[in-house]
């Protein structure tokens, strides 16, 4: 008797490597352990989450162009506490480190803080991170309810009312692995009515280690309220990166985010900024530098919902060798957002024939009283702009490396540090 044998499915297979992978970073996330109880709660209500979804493909729209198969290839482990360096910043006078996402208190800079500006982690600052941690809108996606379902320790910035906090706040996230293993950092910042303050979020490693880190930002904007946030992304070329920034903006409030991409095997950004009251101003400027084989990926999520909102984005992609870079920036204005400014402009710039972007300007406005553009170009660097150069007693090489500069610096000039700009300057003449 002849037993017929139903050939496998490639597309279920994919599917259940796919499932079981998510399932063991959820297990690594439940590993971690806290002794604070309303956050097991929010915990335990995140790990029902990411049961009730499945690990993206490429057949999910969001993540159509960037492929996650070479994250399955990883066997991570639960991070462990390691010992580093921290790269302090002059102009930062306060500023807190965490490595392998565990808070380093030698390596952090807390003390003689000034009137009405509280920062520290959640052993110190729990009580005031109750109200606000895991509550953001996009806490059910997969990555972000990951993090929260392994959420031990958080970096906390509370700005109270009034407060103008003259001095950059220096957050530092290190990645110093000696195997691969699943790094989960998390922020929470809390910019109270009429403050002001200037973060700078750094993610870097030591060695080259692959490793996964999964970060989560949480801002909250109340009343005309300042945040100035400049966030570099700098890992291990053998990393992958994957970060949410979830902002919320009360009225009258004003968020400006500068976000550099340099580093990581594959990285993906989601910013995804929610207006919660009239009147409000964002300004979005992105740099993304790709070469070799990178994949760098930035989506993005304006959504306004209140009248008089404003809103400027400038993405710019630098891509060379066999790199891919992906923008997708949406920007939703419904019927009661009537008077809205909205431009969008996503500029991308082809070192080599044979690097890559895919570009998605995204508008959906139903309100009809509305001032709302968005573009997208694609180019390489011109050749009269280089032998002009060249004309001038430049060589080639220099010439396009200026015109490079140059193209980055648009961007790069709004990082509000010098030294910070200066050594983002200096790495891009290098790329």
């Amino acid at each position: 008797m002849s037993i017929q044998v139903s050939p496998i499915n490639p597309v279920s297979t994919v599917a259940l490597e796919r499932s079981t992978y998510l399932s063991h970073l959820l297990d690594l996330a439940k590993a971690t352990s806290n002794e604070i109880a309303w956050l097991q709660e929010v915990r335990d209500h995140a790990v029902l989450r990411v049961q009730e979804q499945t690990f993206p493909t490429t057949r999910d729209e969001e993540w159509r162009f960037t492929d996650l198969s070479d994250l399955l290839k990883l066997d991570l482990v639960t991070a462990a506490p390691a010992d580093a360096t921290a790269a302090e910043l002059p102009e930062a006078t306060h500023r807190l480190t965490f490595v392998n996402g565990f808070f380093a208190p030698a390596l952090s800079s807390i003390d003689n803080l000034p009137d009405g500006l509280a920062i520290g982690n959640l052993s110190s600052l729990a009580t005031e991170a109750q109200s606000y941690l895991g509550k953001q809108s996009g806490a059910e996606e997969v990555f972000t309810a990951l993090n929260t379902a392994g959420l031990t320790d958080a970096a906390i910035i509370l700005v109270r009312k009034n407060a103008v906090i003259d001095t950059p706040i220096h957050l530092q996230f290190i990645s110093s692995a000696s195997q691969p293993a699943l790094i989960q950092p998390r922020i929470l910042v809390v910019a109270e009515a009429n403050s002001s303050v200037t973060l700078i979020e750094e993610h870097g490693a030591i060695g080259e280690t692959a490793y996964f880190t999964n970060s989560v930002s949480e801002i909250w904007l109340a009343e005309n309220a300042q945040v100035n946030h400049t966030r570099v992304q700098r890992d291990s070329q053998t990393a992958f990166h994957i970060g949410k920034t979830a902002v919320s903006q009360a009225r009258s409030s004003h968020y400006t985010a500068n976000t550099i991409d340099l580093g990581a095997k594959l990285s993906r950004h989601n910013l995804e900024i929610y207006q919660t009251g009239e009147q409000t101003e964002t300004v979005l400027n992105g740099l993304v530098v790709a070469r070799d084989q990178q994949l760098s990926d930035t989506h993005s999520t304006i959504a306004l919902t209140k009248p008089h909102g404003m809103t400027r984005q400038l993405h710019k992609c630098i891509i060379d060798h066999r790199a891919h870079a992906v923008f997708n920036g949406k920007v939703y204005v419904p019927k009661a957002a009537q008077l809205t400014d909205a431009g969008q402009l996503n500029r991308n710039l082809l070192l080599s024939p044979k690097a890559r972007v895919d570009t998605k300007p995204q508008l959906e406005i139903v309100a009809d009283n509305v001032k709302c553009t968005h573009g997208a170009t694609v180019g390489q660097l011109e050749t009269d702009e280089i032998f002009y150069l060249q004309s001038r007693g430049i060589d080639a090489d220099s010439a396009r490396k200026l015109l490079v500069n140059a193209f980055a610096y648009e961007v790069l000039a709004q990082v509000p540090i010098d030294s910070l700009r200066q050594s983002l300057i200096d790495h891009v003449a290098r790329s």
